[in-house]
């Protein structure tokens, strides 16, 4: 799955898609943003910032927090809304370009393309259309703490100021769902190789070498890997709403009333771990000790909620120590993420089997289709949970979209029950397993394909191929990587706007920092990689209107060998399906890389044997022949 880009902002006017739309009928979000306007005006506010945000700066957002997308029809997972009184404007990066156009026709609201980090570039904004005695306002509680910075001083240069008391979305969405209340489970042992009370320990010796005496983690992916727990709280994301404040002796959890079963209380309490409400967090926090220490990451907790402390304590700012311990994992989960990838390729084994005997028969094959049988085969798993993240099937031109999402009212048909179509059809997907998490994209033939598809295909295959062989020295900065895949694309003079990896969590987040294989993340120090990192290698080519092309695996950082010059590390590749010959043109490739497919795919054959049967079985051998 696509990551989003982060890094120098380069906006664009609107495109003149867009312009052509202008004119169409009205949508619900006008009548939205005119209530919206309303309050600002009640409240004497310039412009109101709407994030793609949550108290916790989650990615998925549970519905509470859906606010951009209820207020301007624009459903894309990363996005900043600005209203003011005659301008109203989403910024979106590459991935959404072609979404945003079609969604937020007719709605008033103009897309803004940006080349990079589609989170910060409104700012430019603000700090060109704000002047003194402006007031803008947002709900802080959503804001970034390092947003709220570079927010804060692009302002105050152009005399405006910044409000965050406020959230408006309360006073124009009637409707506005309330916080989510699905049980909280903990995760059983065979699953946790590490338990709770050494994973708090590790956690307060990284907080007293820091000089701190309190920790406050606010990202639920650290909490639920901390504390061994899992939730259904936000799609996708095994993980629950709440905070987690780590004292020197105890922990506070604060979650929702009623989330947490009794017998599961009992045993946290066992733990050091006590439970308070959700809404509890800011008035615990007024209340720490004067003069004490607390350790923040300020790229995972929001304004809003620092706000509480007391004036008299010191933050100390540093990542948290749970990104970092969670990204390396232990021996005893990437056993199990073995085993995870063994389940998911066996299940698609079994998809691809049908979708390849279903297009024989010519029976109706759609893009929904898809998605609906692929989520079948998932779920027929050993210790399947869920999807990772929403399938994306793009046939032909909807391939060229990166986070595309077929809906039953916009999809492309595959096969009608008549005839077939000709062409690539892209399927990125991944499941939730209590073993692991997988993200996979695969782009398989349909009909006849042409000569410039299989060029772009193989272009694309040279540059995952390039990373999956890589060595280089420890304490390599993830990003510096990603030209490896880039580089087979760049000759063929292409270019792909996301970026080449991120970080894969163990039955949690899909997207895991701090690494990630990306020329818009800072090469800071710790997103070095370290043996047992996971990320995706998936480099692509996207042709708007025509097709699209991304191949994507999982590898695992592992030690290759010592040297006079140090450490080597590499990487041992995790997901198992066989990539489509069909769409390869051999002459593009050289020896080494023909021998690589092929061990590859003798190394998916071996391991998915045992694991299907009937014509799953006969697809993975004809699959899995040398080229």
């Amino acid at each position: 799955m696509t990551t989003s880009p982060s890094g120098p902002i380069a906006a664009t006017s609107p495109t003149s898609t867009h312009a052509a739309r202008a004119a169409a009928a009205p949508t619900p979000a006008a009548a939205r943003i005119a209530s919206l306007r309303q309050a600002m005006q009640h409240h004497g506010l310039a412009a109101w910032i709407v994030p793609s945000s949550d108290p916790h700066l989650s990615e998925y957002l549970p519905e509470r927090w859906q606010g951009r997308a209820w207020l301007s029809g624009f459903t894309g997972s990363a996005g900043t809304l600005v209203v003011a009184s005659r301008f109203a404007g989403v910024w979106v990066d590459s991935r959404y370009w072609l979404q945003a156009d079609s969604e937020l026709a007719g709605s008033g609201i103009t897309p803004i393309r940006v080349s990079s980090n589609a989170a910060g570039a409104f700012i430019d904004w603000l700090r060109a259309n704000c002047g003194p005695g402006d007031v803008v306002g947002v709900d802080g509680r959503t804001l970034g703490l390092s947003t709220e910075r570079s927010v804060q001083e692009a302002l105050a240069g152009c005399g405006a100021t910044l409000r965050t008391d406020l959230d408006l979305l309360d006073e124009v969405w009637t409707s506005r769902p309330g916080l989510p209340r699905k049980p909280v489970f903990e995760s059983l042992p065979q699953f946790t190789p590490i338990a709770r009370a050494a994973k708090l320990a590790r956690v307060r010796d990284a907080m007293r070498q820091a000089g701190t005496d309190w920790h406050l983690v606010s990202t639920l992916d650290d909490i639920a890997w901390l504390l061994n727990l899992r939730g259904s709280d936000v799609s996708y994301n095994p993980v629950f709403l709440a905070h987690l404040l780590i004292g020197p002796q105890g922990a506070t959890l604060f979650v929702t009333d009623g989330k947490i079963p009794p017998a599961l209380q009992a045993t946290l309490q066992a733990d050091g771990v006590r439970l308070a409400g959700y809404e509890q967090l800011a008035g615990e926090l007024a209340q720490l000790p004067a003069g004490g220490a607390i350790l923040i990451d300020p790229r995972r907790v929001t304004f809003g909620i620092l706000q509480a402390l007391p004036a008299s304590m010191r933050r100390v700012e540093r990542i948290n120590p749970s990104t970092l311990a969670k990204a390396v994992k232990s021996d005893g989960e990437i056993a199990l993420i073995r085993s995870a990838m063994e389940q998911d390729g066996a299940a698609l084994c079994e998809f691809f089997a049908w979708l390849e005997q279903a297009l024989t028969r010519c029976e109706v094959v759609s893009e929904l289709t898809i998605d609906e049988k692929l989520t079948q085969a998932r779920a027929r798993r050993t210790d399947y949970f869920s999807d990772s993240f929403s399938t994306i099937a793009g046939f032909n031109a909807n391939g060229a979209m990166p986070h595309y999402r077929a809906t039953a009212a916009s999809h492309a048909v595959v096969c009608d029950g008549r005839t077939s179509g000709d062409g690539l059809l892209l399927i990125d997907s991944g499941g939730q397993y209590h073993t692991g998490t997988t993200d996979i994209t695969r782009v398989t033939a349909v009909g006849s394909t042409t000569e410039e598809q299989r060029a772009d295909f193989t272009r694309v295959l040279k540059g995952m191929i390039a990373l999956s062989r890589a060595r280089f020295p420890q304490g390599t900065r993830s990003p510096m990587l990603d030209s490896l895949a880039r580089a087979p694309i760049w000759a063929a003079g292409a270019e792909y706007g996301h970026g080449t990896g991120h970080g894969v969590g163990f039955f949690l987040n899909v997207h895991e920092g701090p690494h990630g294989i990306t020329p818009y993340l800072l090469a800071e120090p710790h997103t070095a990689l370290e043996p047992g990192m996971i990320t995706s290698n998936e480099p692509g080519i996207y042709r708007p209107g025509r097709w699209g092309v991304r191949i994507e695996n999982l590898v695992l950082t592992v030690p290759a060998e010592k040297t006079e010059f140090g450490n080597f590390l590499e990487f041992e590749t995790l997901t198992l399906c066989p990539i489509d010959a069909r769409c390869i043109e051999r002459s593009l490739l050289d020896p080494t890389e023909i021998d690589w497919l092929n061990r590859y795919h003798a190394m998916v054959r071996a391991r998915l044997a045992l694991h299907v049967t009937g014509a799953a079985a006969k697809w993975l051998e004809a699959n899995t022949r040398p080229i």
